[in-house]
């Protein structure tokens, strides 16, 4: 089976497409996923998403909860995950 018949009929999928604020200047903002860092640690403390505002251009970093995780990774995000050195 060739590539063109395993995709045929298949439609383009839509982008994923985030809401953020910027904290700093208060801006509101849809970013796409490439715009977007997840880095996942060993704690809540240690796990959180980053971007840049595209408004004021200030770097931002926000908690990352269960259900945040589960978004951003759905949805493509980049994510690094952290290890401890026990």
């Amino acid at each position: 089976m060739s590539v063109r018949t395993a995709f045929a009929g298949m439609r383009r999928v839509a982008d994923v497409v985030f809401r953020a604020g910027c904290p700093d200047c208060r801006a509101r903002f849809e970013l796409g996923a490439s715009a977007l860092r997840l880095v996942i640690g060993a704690s809540s403390r240690t796990t959180f998403y980053s971007f840049t505002c595209p408004e004021c251009g200030a770097a931002v970093r926000k908690p990352a909860g269960e259900r945040i995780v589960e978004l951003l990774t759905g949805g493509g995000v980049r994510t690094l995950r952290l290890h401890s050195t026990l």
